[in-house]
Formats: structure tokens, C-alpha cells, sequence
């Protein structure tokens, strides 16, 4: 009995990353939409918004804070 539950709780798990999955698809597609519109509509350039993309990359990437 105790396999069939964690068997279950396998199959739950799978179930919540699909979920995820599929929310992770739908927000990055509004996101998408909403940034070429404010492309289209002139409020900024798709240069602008990769060079924010990158200084942003950068601010994540280098932590502010020495590693030992």
C-alpha cells in the first residue's frame, strides 16, 4: 500500500509540473504581447529593451556581495 501512495503522489507531483508548465506558457505569451505592442505603439525601441534586458542579466548575474 505504501508503494500505490507514493506512486500517487508521483503522479501529483506530475500533474502540479504540467500545471505550471501550461501557467508558465500563458504568462510569458502575455508578456510577449504586451511588450511588442509597446514596441508597435512607439514607447520604446527593441534596442532600448535589450539593453535593459542586458543590464538587467547583469545585476543578476553579478552579486553585489563578495563570495568566500
Amino acid at each position: 500500500m505504501e508503494s500505490f501512495s507514493a506512486s500517487m503522489d508521483l503522479v501529483q507531483f506530475i500533474g502540479k509540473l504540467g500545471d505550471l508548465k501550461d501557467e508558465h506558457y500563458h504568462l510569458i505569451l502575455v508578456q510577449s504581447a504586451i511588450i511588442e505592442l509597446l514596441i508597435d505603439k512607439g514607447f520604446f525601441s527593441r534596442q532600448e529593451l535589450e539593453r535593459k534586458i542586458t543590464d538587467m542579466d547583469q545585476l543578476m548575474t553579478d552579486s553585489p556581495y563578495p563570495m568566500a
